[in-house]
């Protein structure tokens, strides 16, 4: 639900801060949440500011880099965001570090975080595991969703028309015999993924491997974190034990990054 311009003069207030910078990050959320360009009367509409406030806050948005106005004079993200984003993602990853050190001592395998970046997925932390058969993944390393967990895990809640736009971009390719490699046996994963609560990469990746992941509630950008290991290890009746684990730290780690520290 949009929060009302009367609800950010309060909290602002409340919290000591500067209502001009707390409108600003407002308005690069929602532009965030439109997904493209968007005018100034759908962002007040939106927010509940007045025009005059929009035009002079976006005018400050785009002298800094943080939006561009494109030549139909509307309104879309900037370029200089794009460190910043960066930098996030791999700030993100040095806070979930000790959760996934977690997973690793209680399911033995390695663990793994990943976001989901445009199409596609990266990976941003890792723990390995200890044995000397273990699944290595290199932070930064960027795959497709349909043949992974996380990419399940990311995908899991978003509408089925969104989901057969961005397998129609990236295309289906097959990592192993096992791949999925249809938009519809896709989506029929997605339906076992929300019913069980967690997501399964059997062999899809790679062969002999299997992976186990969960979403992170309520994170700042979409995010999921998971176990791999050899299927011989992460089987059946490894999954019974371990998904409990996987749940209970993507909890954990979403109250750690939604906790705001008081000023």
């Amino acid at each position: 639900m949009p929060t009302s311009s009367a609800s950010t003069t309060d909290s602002a207030r409340s919290a000591g801060g500067v209502q001009s910078l707390e409108r600003a990050f407002d308005l690069l959320e929602r532009m965030a949440d439109a997904g493209g360009e968007v005018g100034l009367s759908e962002l007040s509409a939106s927010s509940g500011l007045p025009l005059p406030t929009i035009h002079r806050l976006m005018r400050t948005l785009v002298s800094c880099g943080y939006v561009r106005q494109q030549p139909n004079r509307r309104y879309a993200l900037g370029p200089r965001l794009i460190r910043l984003g960066e930098s996030a993602s791999r700030l993100l990853g040095t806070w979930a570090r000790p959760y996934l050190a977690r997973l690793v001592e209680e399911t033995g395998e390695t663990a793994n975080m990943a976001l989901l970046d445009g199409d596609e997925i990266v990976y941003v932390a890792q723990v390995p595991s200890k044995h000397s058969m273990r699944m290595f993944t290199e932070v930064g390393r960027r795959v497709l969703p349909h043949s992974t967990g996380v990419g399940k895990a990311l995908l899991a809640n978003t509408p089925d028309h969104e989901v057969r736009a961005l397998l129609a971009r990236t295309g289906m390719p097959a990592a192993t015999e096992k791949t999925i490699t249809t938009p519809d046996g896709f989506l029929a994963a997605l339906v076992d993924v929300r019913a069980q609560g967690y997501a399964v990469d059997d062999n899809e990746q790679e062969i002999g491997v299997r992976c186990l992941a969960v979403s992170v509630p309520n994170s700042p950008t979409a995010a999921a974190i998971s176990i791999s290991g050899p299927a011989g290890r992460v089987t059946e009746a490894a999954t019974e034990k371990i998904v409990p684990v996987l749940q209970q730290v993507a909890g954990e780690l979403s109250e750690a990054l939604t906790t705001q520290n008081p000023a």
